[in-house]
């Protein structure tokens, strides 16, 4: 099996516990793993032939819009089942990054789904 990594990308939604920590979006970094079998890909050289990673970095720059979570664990099933159901690889991990701890870099939830 072959893998897609996204790493780190940047993106703000509204998530957290306190509706105040919910009352504007946040920086979170997302690192997104893809499992999907390549084979064909690598033989037509085609993007039909594997998953867009540029479309899947704009539909995750646009899934917060509207919406909030006050857990980043279910953050991180909710955009592994949108990944699953629009891009449709074996396998997706989605890692989130948050600031919320001063003396931390970060604390991060992850997140794999596989079909």
């Amino acid at each position: 099996m072959s893998q897609i990594s996204i790493v780190d990308l940047e993106i703000f939604y509204r998530v957290g516990v306190p509706d105040e920590e919910r009352a504007h979006p946040q920086r979170l970094l997302l690192t997104i793993e893809i499992e999907f079998d390549f084979a064909k890909a690598g033989k037509s050289d085609s993007i039909a032939d594997t998953i867009d990673y540029f479309a899947v970095s704009q539909r995750l720059l646009k899934f917060g819009d509207g919406k909030n979570w006050k857990l980043i664990e279910k953050l991180a099933a909710d955009i592994c089942e949108m990944i699953s159901s629009e891009f449709n690889p074996q396998s997706v991990s989605v890692e989130i990054k948050k600031f919320p701890i001063q003396q931390a870099r970060h604390v991060s939830v992850i997140v794999t789904k596989r079909l």
